[in-house]
């Protein structure tokens, strides 16, 4: 009986009632659309990491600050800051066979320094990995010109971004195998090491942070971060033990007394590279004489089987890296500042939205008082054969919940219609950094049921919101009052 009076109450108050309608229904299509748009970017960011570059969640070291794949996620001392390194890898790797929701896992180094390469100088984002497990964790990587990296070999992988940047800037087109010179700065000194490109490749993901990457061998970006190798396995031979000989002068490194035979190269002094060769290589293949697959690592990158919960699997992690002094963090965290924005910017566009949604909330108020005011009589009458006052505030309620509940249906419907219009032009997003933001250069928006409940309970919550004053001051009308008038 009541719904049926308030829906009469409804039409014959259509004008007032449209007029709310049309308020709160435009707060929630905007609503609506806007959080669509940044769930279309969470999905699309989650996607191109994810399969790309940070896998679903890496394990860390511990520190006052959290970090991303190349630095602190804090830009005021990002500049400064050393990633530390996990030493307890052995140890963190044994606990990971308890979580059967983990699929693979891998380690990386990761180190910034300059590339040179055909008298080209630029900044580059190392990725020192395990080639035997890194490449098949990551199906993003596509590879356009020569060979992934092997296992056991040194060498560097660059994007096709960068080889078009060297060749813009050298004139010459930069070939497989050409020599590639990676140099590092930190508290020790310098670093040098050069290595061959092996490959060129391009992420499916977006963004001049992704073109920056070159994925090296993980020995190279151990070299060039100082990271000191922590394992039991290296047994030099007799020869190379000469190398620590109290009586050889810091000279003789670098002349021919360590090259005795028939390859002598006499007085002349060996290039770096045949010196950094002897030392950590042996054979003509460039195979590593030493098993360092149990050093130091600054990050263990895990794949988690489909339909896994990350939030699960973090948290039991988490019981368990306490003794390691390491922590487990979600891909947002790896990927670094560029993900997170998108977090604050949904904040703070419903902050905005909520500001703005204020005004209609104060012109709603003041509709639904006019509206009250002009049923005097007829909130008297009822007053006077006995309505209660919680009569008179749910019948209220009842008619501002049936007005909520067609301003949001109105709203997804017409939000629905802006994205469909939005996604039929198919704009092309030049700016890369909005790309990758978007996770994707072509400008759609996808439906989002959870937006579209969350804007459709929006607009149910403030059609009650906005009933409270007016419900208060219905009740105050006293049946002599409405009579006499």
């Amino acid at each position: 009986m009541i719904f049926l009076l308030a829906v009469r109450n409804i039409f014959r108050n259509k004008k007032n009632s449209l007029i709310i309608i049309l308020l709160i229904g435009v707060i929630s299509a905007l609503f609506f659309i806007g959080n669509s748009v940044f769930a279309r970017s969470n999905r699309g960011l989650r996607r191109s990491y994810v399969d790309n570059l940070t896998g679903d969640i890496i394990i860390e070291k511990k520190s006052d600050v959290t970090m991303n794949l190349f630095g602190a996620n804090a830009p005021i001392i990002d500049e400064y800051f050393t990633i530390p390194v996990l030493g307890a890898y052995s140890g963190i790797v044994d606990a990971l066979s308890a979580f059967p929701e983990i699929q693979t896992y891998t380690g990386q180094v990761s180190v910034r320094c300059k590339l040179d390469a055909l008298d080209t100088r630029s900044n580059a984002l190392l990725c020192g990995v395990d080639a035997a497990t890194y490449f098949d964790m990551f199906p993003g990587i596509e590879l356009l010109e020569g060979r992934f990296l092997a296992a056991g070999e040194y060498g560097a992988m660059i994007t096709r971004r960068r080889a078009d940047e060297i060749e813009r800037e050298s004139g010459q087109k930069i070939e497989i195998g050409t020599p590639l010179l990676f140099t590092s700065a930190g508290d020790t000194g310098f670093k040098i090491r050069e290595v061959p490109l092996t490959g060129i490749f391009s992420y499916t993901a977006k963004g001049q942070f992704m073109n920056e990457i070159v994925i090296t061998d993980v020995q190279t970006a151990r070299v060039l971060a100082a990271i000191q190798i922590a394992t039991s396995d290296v047994k030099p031979d007799a020869e190379k033990i000469t190398l620590l000989d109290e009586s050889l002068r810091i000279d003789d490194i670098f002349s021919g007394a360590l090259f005795a035979g028939d390859d002598a190269p006499g007085d002349d002094s060996p290039p770096l590279t045949d010196v950094l060769d002897y030392l950590f290589f042996d054979g003509e293949d460039g195979a590593e004489a030493a098993d360092f697959s149990g050093g130091d690592w600054n990050f263990i990158i895990l794949r988690l089987n489909k339909g896994a919960s990350e939030g699960h699997v973090i948290a039991g992690l988490n019981k368990v890296l306490g003794g390691f002094d390491a922590i487990a963090l979600n891909w947002r965290f790896a990927a670094g500042n560029s993900a997170i924005l998108i977090l604050l910017l949904q904040a703070l566009f419903n902050a905005g939205l909520a500001l703005a949604g204020l005004t209609g909330v104060i012109a709603i108020i003041n509709i639904m008082l006019i509206a009250v005011f002009r049923r005097t009589r007829e909130i008297g009458a009822l007053r006077a054969i006995g309505a209660s006052d919680s009569y008179i505030r749910f019948l209220i309620l009842c008619e501002n919940g049936i007005i909520g509940l067609f301003a949001g249906f109105a709203g997804i419907v017409s939000g629905i219609v802006v994205l469909n219009a939005v996604n039929g032009l198919g704009i092309t997003i030049e700016n890369e950094l909005i790309a990758g933001l978007l996770g994707g250069d072509t400008l759609t928006i996808d439906f989002s049921p959870s937006a579209a409940l969350l804007s459709f309970a929006v607009a149910l919550v403030l059609s009650i919101i906005v009933s409270i004053y007016p419900v208060e001051t219905a009740v105050k009308i006293q049946p002599v009052v409405a009579i006499r008038d």
